[in-house]
């Protein structure tokens, strides 16, 4: 095999490369949509004084109009919010506003604040006080006064124009997991109140208050943290809602009082729903579906419906019989816009829901018709002028631009593309034909917003193009890596026209990039399959000989390497279906723990531990079929631990007797292994005890002790750490069994503190399995058999004698890469949703963390989630060294398979459809980019966990 340190460079480059290679789904997909330079609109006329818009974090759509929440949870009153259903039938409009992914507060606020939809790396920014960079309703009111959370109104704040918003917040530390959330609901109307009663004593307030085009917005947290706390099905959420439907009633009521007019709009949303296990962030139905009421000045009253069917989703709301206008999130910041009359925000894609005459909008104007269809041809020209700016932007610096065909663009200096149109809707206007004049405006910027697209997307083929020949390059590349001799080629093995050649494709390249400004990530981007063809080509070249010795021209042997990369492909395929069919996963088990001993083992083998093996991965395979939304269960959760501690007593009382015969340590005397994991199991015992007492004083609402937190750390920490200490590894069992037990156990405190409820009895047969796999695959191989070197190239005379005396490289290890692969897929999957990562729920996290505090709570889940790794990790070496090979040997051969998913699930990566599948599509690229992160940092890890341990496997039956 090649040096350690041409591996070492090998896996960095690798990780580089995936890295990087992250970023090509966004910028072929979710370009940043921002630019400036737009010129601004708005309506002649306002329909109202001042507007009050009210967001209900985290409220779903399908509770909030419920005719009988009692039906979805037993002991709550029938209507959760009677006010605002009583507006619903009686005084507004109403629909559902569906979302965008990522289903966050700060995506969520800027869409129905700016109108726009950011990029969806903007998820990251909603932690932060990060503010917008663009346009927004607030900053184009006379003033805004916004009440609510620290993490939303700062953006808002500090990305307006000076002194045009003024946000007054609670402290981060109110927002407690454990306690009753709507106090912060109940805070934000007790601010505005005390605004109210201090604009009676002081006059400039007065004034400002009372100024045209002010808009009032109330930011309600509660649903949000107590939909994370206690889910959406339970009697605390329903409670939540009242409380907002109240806030709602009595808001109304104190503009009212101040105003003495009905001058006012108001507007209630929420910025994301809620799933059923408490989350969002997906494309999941429940977080993408909001309620919006309007009611007020400007807004009509209800319409009766002519059809009362209603569909499957709306049945149980009672409201057929009034007409529904749904909307997509960004048309909310229109419809502010028309109302109180301001410039529409520059970057707003909404479109006002009056646009569409077959449909009944939300205004009553009150100019009439006249006005809807003025309203109509100002929305038009604001996306248009959206256009219009990226278009200039593109044809100044591509190379051969294409125009958006669908489009008319100017054939003189004074015209602008879709002028000729806007003319027509005007002329329209002019003569009275106010239905026909909202039809075109309705056409222009359907067809304005798919140009828009096409401006967004434009770079699409050439992205598609680099991603494919980067990716097969990697494979390529890496296989090449394994195949190819390890020493350098010799001087003048390679002619001087392959690296010249590619160099200046490469040069040429990035030199048009220049030309046409594209962005810098694109120069990065054209390297890498640049710089693998290269290096792929140069070996190929000076090495042909020897690899037509290798077989290559031999038609039973190629036929045979055909065959195993077509059953290779399938395998992966197999489990790029598995990330949206949970039970691939489970049939993977039973082909691994029964099909694959039946057809491949020797009967010495079958006869030794078929039965163990088949045991073990039928109980692992229970878990892919298990519900993705499981409640919080403690008996579950002491039944894991139990099985834990199980193990462990049984685990240790086989491997005392392999101790207790190893060598001792060159550094010391070693300590009794025996004693370790003793100390291991009581610390296991200890975190269930905690977790009894924090689980039950969290479910009885008197929150989580001080005590138990502070035990719960000091558990969660020693545990974890004990392993790695450098007390304890200088001392560490020299056996690979017993190292194994120890990292096994290091994790079992982690699962019980952290699950909700069948994690840790995942965690426990997922370890079993893995180390029964260490003994099958050795024992499952022929000792007689003659496997054809794939590898021969890599023995070298330079090499010394006890790498010659490891085993070679055979096409039977492919099975064993793919097999790795899968355990590392089912390691991260066993018990969560492949959906998204949001589905990993947060109800264990408040037995550590019970204030918000988002990094804390994202670094805790991804630390379960990478647990079952490590020991993954040390398995994984030990199943190298038992075999005989050299280290990081089977996982080169990984290398070289995983980008088969990648690339599929690159080209399946959507930005239309339903945003369920637009945000799983995302999360599969993220999660197969990163396989040779996880891959690469398990074989290294593993390495040196297991480093100084005996692989030799245990003596005697296997008990």
């Amino acid at each position: 095999m090649t040096s350690s340190s041409s591996i070492a460079g090998l896996l960095v480059l690798g990780i580089v490369f995936h890295l990087v290679y992250i970023g090509t789904v966004f910028d072929c997909y979710f370009a940043s949509p921002v630019v400036h330079g737009m010129r601004q609109y708005k309506l002649p006329q306002a329909q109202a004084k001042r507007l009050v818009l009210i967001v209900g974090d985290g409220l779903r759509a399908d509770f909030a109009f419920t005719a009988n929440a009692s039906q979805i949870v037993p002991g709550v009153p029938e209507r959760v919010a009677p006010y605002l259903r009583n507006i619903v039938e009686n005084r507004g409009a109403y629909g559902v506003s569906h979302t965008h992914v990522p289903t966050e507060s700060r995506p969520g606020h800027v869409a129905i604040i700016g109108g726009m939809y950011e990029d969806v790396s903007a998820v990251t920014k909603g932690w932060k006080t990060n503010p917008v960079d663009f346009d927004s309703v607030f900053n184009q009111s006379s003033h805004t006064f916004s009440f609510g959370s620290p993490d939303i109104l700062p953006m808002f704040v500090q990305g307006a124009s000076p002194g045009r918003v003024d946000g007054w917040t609670y402290h981060a530390d109110e927002e407690d997991f454990t306690k009753d959330a709507t106090e912060l609901d109940i805070w934000v109307l007790d601010q505005l109140k005390l605004l109210f009663r201090n604009a009676t004593t002081n006059k400039a307030l007065d004034a400002q208050l009372r100024a045209p085009q002010v808009v009032f917005f109330l930011h309600l947290l509660g649903l949000d943290t107590t939909g994370h706390s206690y889910r959406p099905h339970s009697k605390e959420y329903m409670n939540n809602i009242r409380v907002v439907d109240d806030i709602v009633r009595q808001t109304e009521q104190l503009m009212s009082e101040f105003y003495g007019d009905q001058e006012t709009s108001y507007v209630f949303t929420a910025d994301h729903g809620m799933s059923k296990i408490g989350n969002h962030g997906d494309g999941d139905p429940d977080n993408t579906r909001t309620p919006l009421v309007a009611w007020g000045a400007g807004i009509r009253r209800p319409i009766r419906n002519p059809n009362q069917i209603p569909d499957d989703y709306s049945a149980p709301w009672g409201l057929s019989h009034i007409v529904r206008h749904d909307v997509e999130q960004a048309d909310v910041a229109a419809l502010m816009s028309a109302l109180i009359g301001t410039h529409w925000p520059v970057n707003s894609v909404g479109v006002l829901p009056d646009v569409d005459p077959h449909k009944d909008g939300y205004l009553s104007m009150r100019g009439g018709e006249r006005e809807v269809a003025e309203a109509a041809v100002v929305n038009a020209k604001v996306v248009l002028e959206h256009y219009c700016v990226k278009h200039e932007l593109r044809m100044a610096r591509a190379i051969l631009y294409r125009p958006y065909e669908f489009l008319d663009h100017p054939t003189s200096v004074s015209e602008y593309p879709g002028s000729q149109r806007i003319a027509v809707i005007e002329h329209l206007i002019t003569s009275g034909n106010f239905q026909q004049a909202r039809h075109q405006s309705h056409e222009l910027i359907k067809t304005t917003l798919s140009g828009l697209r096409y401006l967004e997307t434009y770079d699409r083929t050439l992205i598609r193009t680099i991603v494919t020949f980067a990716y097969t390059g990697w494979i390529a590349f890496s296989a090449a890596f394994i195949l190819a001799p390890s020493r350098q080629l010799p001087a003048g093995s390679t002619p001087l026209w392959i690296p010249l050649l590619f160099s200046l494709a490469a040069v040429g390249s990035c030199g048009l990039f220049a030309i046409q400004r594209l962005p810098w990530t694109f120069h990065i981007y054209i390297l890498f399959p640049f710089f693998f063809w290269q290096d792929v080509a140069r070996k190929v070249y000076a090495n042909w000989s020897a690899l037509r010795g290798l077989g290559f021209g031999d038609v039973r042997w190629t036929w045979s390497l055909l065959l195993r990369l077509f059953l290779a492909v399938v395998a992966l395929q197999s489990m790029v279906f598995g990330y949206t069919n949970r039970e691939v996963w489970s049939v993977g088990f039973v082909a691994i723990g029964f099909i694959w001993p039946m057809t491949s083992w020797p009967q010495k083998a079958r006869g030794k531990l078929f039965w163990p093996w088949a045991v073990g991965c039928f109980v692992s395979a229970m878990f892919p079929l298990l519900p993705v939304d499981p409640s919080e269960s403690l008996g579950t959760v002491m039944f894991g631990g139990m099985c834990m501690l199980s193990a462990g007593e049984l685990a240790v009382r086989r491997i005392s007797k392999l101790e207790t015969t190893a060598p001792a340590s060159a550094h010391g005397t070693k300590l009794n292994s025996e004693r370790t994991s003793r100390i291991q199991l009581l610390l296991v015992a200890l975190s269930m005890y905690n977790t009894i007492v924090s689980v039950g004083s969290l479910q009885e609402r008197h929150g989580l002790p001080l005590l138990n937190q502070i035990a719960g750390w000091i558990i969660f920490g020693l545990a974890s750490l004990f392993p790695f200490c450098s007390f304890f590894f200088t001392t560490a069992p020299r056996t690979a069994e017993g190292r194994l037990l120890t990292y096994f156990l290091s994790f079992c405190p982690c699962f019980v503190i952290l699950s909700i409820s069948a994690e840790g009895l995942f965690y426990v047969s997922y370890c079993t399995t893995l180390y029964l796999w260490t003994l099958v695959e050795e024992d499952a191989r022929p000792e007689k058999a003659k496997y054809r070197a794939v590898a021969t190239a890599n023995d070298d005379e330079s090499e010394s004698g006890s790498e010659r005396n490891r085993r070679r490289l055979s096409l039977d290890d492919v099975r064993i890469a793919l097999f790795f692969l899968f355990f590392v897929q089912v390691g991260f999957f066993g018990t969560g949703n492949v959906a998204s990562i949001s589905s990993f729920y947060l109800e264990p996290v408040y037995r550590l963390v019970p204030k918000f505090n988002p990094f804390l709570m994202a670094t805790l889940l991804i630390f379960k989630i990478i647990a079952p790794f490590v020991f993954l990790s040390a398995a994984f070496a030990t199943l190298n060294a038992r075999l005989g090979m050299p280290p990081f040997a089977l996982f080169l051969i990984a290398l070289s398979l995983t980008d088969v998913m990648t690339m599929t699930f690159f080209f399946n990566v959507t930005d239309t459809g339903s945003w369920l599948q637009i945000g799983q599509s995302i999360s599969h690229f993220c999660i197969t980019s990163l396989l040779l992160v996880f891959s690469a940092g398990i074989a290294s890890v593993g390495e040196t966990l297991m480093r100084g341990t005996e692989p030799r496997r245990p003596e005697g039956k296997l008990e």
